[in-house]
């Protein structure tokens, strides 16, 4: 899931595009956006190490990269005219396999798949993080013994209220409800709400009301439905819903990986890798009643990301394997995507609008 707001840069609006440098790319691409169309023109690239998730602090406006190497840091950058400017060097997280990051109450977070921890770092005023990491073990493992024989945090992230934080396991199939400390800023565990095992849950989005989340796992293409509530730091699964068809026997598997809920709370879009499509659903019927509605093509091969503009009329998807960040306008009635264009970044992992 890529940022939705949408920040001026001297009349120009931005994207920022992460890529596995270990695979061939380049770093952190800036990508001017254009206001009318959505077509992204690449200006610049920062150097940084694995950066296969990035977010934007709204407040401070600094860009921050998780580097999904063994070691496990963070990068962070303050946006430029030019670009982007690091703000020191890298700071290690304190578990291995950093995939996600969010920030929360003055505190960089961390989800630390390979190492099946949780990381939260103080901020200074300027943005840029300092160590040592607060690191909150995951314990567990699920039935699939070569994706789920240990914890693999995928994704931390604030609720809308920012007093909880949610943490998706994929190895253990849950996800936990955290209490930062508000002295130390160190997570521990409220409460853990146990999935159907072997799933493998990986990402989650809030609906724009904020009482429904919406979990979406990727060893099975589905997501699971889930009542929040706020004020206990609670998450209560509903129901499952399918995210793409099963297909016939022998048909290619499809890994889901990004979920996006639409601005206006109307349509949820996941990007499904295998089948390299974007399905939409239909919440006509509520926000506990996602329906699937149809799928188009993500414009290029294993799409890693998804993120929606502002106005939720646009969706921009990074395709790792094909390297690229495909565009896509939105159809404002049936919230279908229509391939609009498309911009070279190998490797592509991430994409935030800024």
């Amino acid at each position: 899931m890529g940022g939705a707001d949408s920040t001026d840069h001297g009349g120009e609006h931005r994207a920022y595009i992460g890529s596995f440098t270990s695979g061939g790319g380049r770093g952190v691409t800036t990508a001017a956006v254009d206001p009318v169309t959505g077509a992204l023109t690449t200006l610049s690239v920062a150097a940084a190490e694995d950066p296969s998730y990035l977010t934007l602090a709204r407040d401070t406006g600094v860009l921050y990269a998780v580097n999904e190497t063994e070691g496990g840091a963070v990068s962070a950058f303050r946006p430029t005219a030019d670009g982007l400017t690091p703000l020191g060097e890298a700071v290690r997280v304190g578990g291995s396999g950093p995939t996600h990051l969010s920030v929360s109450a003055g505190r960089l977070l961390t989800a630390n798949y390979t190492s099946g921890s949780v990381s939260s770092l103080p901020l200074a005023a300027d943005g840029s993080p300092a160590g040592p990491a607060h690191v909150l073990p995951h314990e567990g493992r699920g039935p699939d013994p070569d994706r789920q024989e240990r914890p693999h945090a995928h994704q931390v992230l604030p609720d809308p209220t920012g007093r909880w934080v949610l943490s998706v396991d994929l190895g253990t199939d849950s996800v936990r409800v955290c209490a930062p400390d508000p002295a130390t800023g160190a997570l521990r565990v409220h409460s853990e709400t146990e999935l159907r095992a072997g799933a493998g849950p990986r990402h989650l989005a809030f609906h724009p009301e904020g009482a429904v989340v919406y979990v979406l796992h990727e060893l099975e293409p589905q997501l699971t439905v889930c009542r929040w509530n706020g004020a206990s730091g609670q998450l209560e699964p509903v129901r499952e819903v399918p995210v793409a068809s099963t297909g016939a026997s022998g048909a290619v598997r499809a890994y889901p990986s990004a979920i996006v809920a639409s601005p206006d709370g109307r349509f949820v879009w996941v990007a499904v890798r295998g089948a390299d499509s974007i399905a939409t659903l239909s919440l006509v019927d509520g926000p506990e009643e996602p329906r699937l509605t149809g799928a188009v093509d993500c414009g290029g091969e294993w799409p890693r990301d998804l993120a929606a503009d502002a106005s939720g009329r646009r969706l921009y998807a990074a395709n790792e394997r094909s390297g690229d960040v495909t565009w896509f306008d939105v159809d404002p009635l049936t919230g279908r995507p229509r391939r609009a264009g498309s911009v070279a970044v190998p490797a592509a992992t991430c994409v935030v609008l800024g």
